[in-house]
């Protein structure tokens, strides 16, 4: 998945992924995922995906500030 937010552009095909997290089992419709990348040039974010009445029915993407990268690797 590739989106550009404030004229950056995230792509899951050419970042790293960092952690991931995943909850529920393979075809749970409240099973989602939760990936950290990061990008060539530093940046984090967050890849979400799951099923259609999880918490993240659709893929999205959301930067995080590398400070707080952290905090949210704890609070999973």
């Amino acid at each position: 998945m590739c989106k550009e937010i404030d004229n950056i552009l995230y792509d899951t095909a050419s970042s790293t992924v960092d952690k991931k997290f995943t909850y529920g089992i393979p075809g749970d419709p409240d099973g989602y995922e939760e990936t950290l990348y990061i990008t060539n040039e530093g940046k984090y974010f967050i890849y979400t995906y799951g099923g259609p009445t999880s918490k993240y029915p659709e893929e999205n993407i959301v930067p995080i500030a590398r400070e707080d990268v952290k905090n949210w690797m704890l609070s999973r």
